[in-house]
């Protein structure tokens, strides 16, 4: 008789660890899914943010901004890639 594991991974040294394909698969988690990151009693626990997250999550806080839903998400993703280039531009 098979006894289930739970699965395991290993933190590389700069603490980065792989996910098993069936949790990616299971929560829609791919390349360039962000994640919240939560110290708890148990551990720490780790929350994708992806579209479905976000859908859910629609409604829940009013809105401040007018406007469409799709251009708040197009103006956001631009202040995104400009936090990133001034990130990247301190790290060179």
């Amino acid at each position: 008789m098979k006894t289930m594991t739970e699965p395991s991974v290993s933190f590389t040294t700069k603490g980065q660890v792989v996910i098993p394909v069936q949790f990616r698969r299971l929560f829609g988690i791919g390349s360039g899914t962000r994640a919240v990151v939560k110290a708890t009693r148990d551990g720490i626990l780790l929350q994708p943010v992806t579209k479905a997250v976000i859908d859910a999550g629609c409604g829940i806080l009013p809105r401040v901004k007018a406007g469409s839903i799709a251009e708040e998400r197009a103006l956001y993703k631009v202040e995104e890639k400009e936090l990133e280039a001034r990130r990247d531009r301190r790290r060179s």
